[in-house]
């Protein structure tokens, strides 16, 4: 039962500061293989080029990458891939990938509801959650659909649609005061949502791929639970191991 309907208009999509967008995007198609290991990549300027973006704004998302020990950067040469085993990115939970591999993800929220929760739904203190449903974008591409189940004790200051950010784990971290350390996926196929918009992924079939997550703080206390469903057509869930 909802208790309190804060918002149900979509918004457009929010975006990381833009040298992050890239740093991400190069950090999923280093780890999808796109970018392969000892690889190097092309210089600088072109690179920037080719983004559409300022070299200064490259060389920044180059240093993310560099810090995270995804990079090598040998002087007079240029940069080297680096596939590390564990690596702190953004999007480092994030399992969908386009068919071709990598993609950036963005969001657009649809609507933010404090509820109540069901059967299903039983593990925060009080059966009081902050319900959020977004449209999931890699590249520009409709790839997914998410409904998302976040205990309201962590929230302070109430969630609105206006507040929401394309990577929820971050907002988690920087606003909320905890971050995910633990994910549980479990793969199935499902029927599309009905609150599924009729423009997003018109063309998809009925039977989509289903992702349930549970997830932990880093004090092993659940702190979410989520349904993802994913357009086979244009996406996959990829999980790597070494």
């Amino acid at each position: 039962m909802v208790n309190q309907s804060i918002s149900a208009t979509p918004i457009k999509r929010g975006r990381l500061p833009l040298h992050l967008e890239i740093s991400e995007m190069l950090a999923r198609e280093i780890k999808a293989g796109v970018l392969m290991e000892g690889e190097k990549l092309e210089p600088e300027r072109s690179m920037a080029k080719r983004f559409g973006i300022a070299v200064g704004t490259l060389r920044k998302a180059l240093s993310e990458l560099h810090q995270k020990g995804m990079l090598e950067r040998v002087q007079g040469s240029g940069n080297y891939v680096r596939n590390v085993d564990e690596v702190n990115t953004i999007y480092g939970f994030f399992r969908l990938e386009l068919l071709t591999g990598g993609g950036l993800p963005s969001a657009a929220t649809l609507s933010v509801d404090q509820v109540s929760g069901d059967a299903q739904i039983n593990f925060a203190k009080q059966d009081n959650y902050y319900r959020i449903r977004r449209l999931r974008y890699l590249n520009d591409t409709d790839s997914a659909l998410e409904e998302i189940w976040l205990d309201a004790s962590y929230v302070r200051t109430p969630l609105t649609v206006n507040n929401m950010t394309d990577s929820l784990y971050k907002l988690y971290k920087e606003r909320l005061g905890f971050w995910i350390g633990r994910v549980e996926d479990n793969l199935s196929v499902s029927a599309k949502p009905a609150w599924k918009p009729d423009d997003f992924s018109p063309n998809a079939e009925d039977s989509w791929g289903f992702v349930e997550r549970r997830s932990w703080d880093q004090l092993g206390r659940q702190a979410e639970y989520s349904k993802t469903w994913f357009n086979c057509d244009t996406t996959r869930y990829v999980a790597r191991w070494k």
